[in-house]
C-alpha cells in the first residue's frame, strides 16, 4: 500500500501547489472584470446625470431672471387719489426699462390695511409690491391688529414722494382764513365736518391735531380714499378736509376749493399765496403725506436693489419730476436702509400724537 500512497500524496500536493499558483491570476482576472464594470457604471451615471445637471443649471438661471412675469403694484386707496397718481406715474416709467408690465391694483379699505396685508403675505419674489404711505407708520399704533407689521413683514425699498397737507374748504363756507374757521367752529361745536382718506390716515390725524391745538369740536367723516373725500368737499357735502397738494392743487387753482393753510415749514411753489400754519399763528403744525415702495419680507437683496434702481431712474425722469412738483409734491429717492430708518422714525413720531388724541381702531 505504501508504494501506492506516495504518488497520491505527491499528486495532491502538486495539485494544491498548482491551484495556489493559479490564484493570483484568478484574482487579477476578477478585479479586472470588476474595474471594467465600475467604469461602465460610471460612464452610464455621468451620461444620465449630464442632462439632469444641465436642466438644474437652466432652472437656476431661469429663477434668477427678474422680472419673469408682470408685476402687481397694490395701492390701498381709491383710483384718482394722490397715492394712486404717484403709483401710476412711476409704474409707467419703470415698466419701460424692466421689460414687464406693472399693473396698479387699487384695494382700498381699513386705512390701507387690506392692500398692505395682502402684500405682506405674498411670495417674496418681487412680483407683488406695495406703494405704501404714512398709514403704514400710523397704523402700527392706530390698530390693535392691522394684519401686518411694517418693520417685520416688509422690505423697505425706497421713498417715492412727499407732499405737505393743505387745509381746504368748500368755497361757500363763510370764512377767509384759519382764524375765521376756528372762530366759526367754536360758535357751532360738533356741526362742521372734515373728511379724510380713511380712519387713521394722515388727513385724519391732521384733523385731530387741529381740534386738539385749536380746542374745537369737528365731526370726522372717513372715506375709502382721498378722492371721494375731496369730491364731497367740492360738492359741499362736508365742509373741509386735509388734502395732499398732489390732489388738491388743481382744484384750488380752478376755484373749486379754497386753501386756508399749508402744513409745512414753507409755502409751496404751486400755491405761493397760501400761508403756512406757522404764519397764521399755529407753530409746529407739520403734516406730510408720503409714499414709498415695499416688498414682502425675505425678498432677495438683488431683487430689492434692482427695484430701487429702477424706481430711482423713474423719479429722475423729467416728466415724472415735472408732474409731481407741479402738483405740489416733492420726488424723493432714498436707499432701502434710509427708507427703513424713516419708517421707524415715523412710527415713533405718530405714536405720540395718536396716544395723546386717544385714537384707537
Amino acid at each position: 500500500m505504501k508504494p501506492d500512497t506516495q504518488p497520491l500524496i505527491l499528486r495532491s500536493a502538486n495539485a494544491a501547489q498548482s491551484a495556489e499558483q493559479d490564484k493570483p491570476a484568478a484574482i487579477h482576472e476578477a478585479n479586472s472584470r470588476g474595474a471594467a464594470k465600475r467604469q461602465s457604471l460610471k460612464a452610464l451615471f455621468l451620461g444620465s446625470a449630464l442632462p439632469l445637471t444641465m436642466m438644474t443649471v437652466k432652472t437656476s438661471l431661469a429663477q434668477t431672471v427678474y422680472p419673469s412675469r408682470p408685476i402687481r403694484l397694490l395701492v390701498g386707496y381709491a383710483v384718482g387719489g394722490p397715492t394712486d397718481l404717484a403709483a401710476r406715474l412711476i409704474a409707467a416709467r419703470m415698466q419701460e426699462s424692466m421689460g414687464q408690465s406693472i399693473v396698479v391694483e387699487n384695494k382700498p379699505g381699513a386705512g390701507s390695511n387690506i392692500a398692505s396685508a395682502e402684500v405682506a403675505r405674498a411670495a417674496p419674489d418681487g412680483h407683488t409690491l406695495l406703494l405704501g404711505t404714512v398709514a403704514n407708520a400710523t397704523n402700527m399704533t392706530m390698530y390693535k391688529n392691522p394684519g401686518y407689521d411694517t418693520l417685520r413683514d416688509f422690505v423697505a425699498i425706497s421713498q417715492v414722494m412727499s407732499a405737505p397737507s393743505i387745509l381746504a374748504i368748500h368755497p361757500n363756507l363763510p370764512v377767509q382764513s384759519l382764524k375765521d374757521l376756528i372762530a366759526l367752529a367754536k360758535s357751532k361745536p360738533g356741526t362742521l365736518s372734515f373728511g379724510s382718506s380713511g380712519a387713521g390716515g394722515s388727513p385724519h390725524l391732521a384733523g385731530e391735531l387741529l381740534q386738539f391745538r385749536a380746542d374745537i369740536d369737528l365731526v370726522h367723516v372717513p372715506y375709502k380714499g382721498a378722492a371721494p373725500a375731496m369730491t364731497d368737499v367740492i360738492s359741499g357735502q362736508i365742509q373741509m378736509a386735509f388734502m395732499t397738494a398732489l390732489s388738491a392743487v388743481p382744484h384750488i387753482q380752478s376755484g373749486k376749493l379754497r386753501a386756508l393753510a399749508v402744513a409745512s415749514t414753507k409755502r409751496i411753489t404751486a400755491l405761493p399765496n397760501v400761508p403756512t400754519f406757522a404764519e397764521v399763528g399755529m407753530t409746529d403744525f407739520e403734516v406730510s403725506s408720503w409714499s414709498g415702495l415695499y416688498a414682502p419680507a425675505k425678498t432677495p437683496p438683488d431683487i430689492v436693489q434692482k427695484i430701487y434702481q429702477e424706481c430711482t431712474k423713474a423719479l429722475a425722469h423729467p416728466e415724472v419730476r415735472q408732474k409731481l412738483i407741479g402738483s405740489g409734491a416733492d420726488p424723493v429717492s432714498s436707499s432701502p436702509e434710509a427708507f427703513r430708518d424713516y419708517n421707524k422714525a415715523e412710527i415713533e413720531k405718530w405714536a405720540v400724537v395718536i396716544r395723546r388724541a386717544k385714537i384707537s381702531l
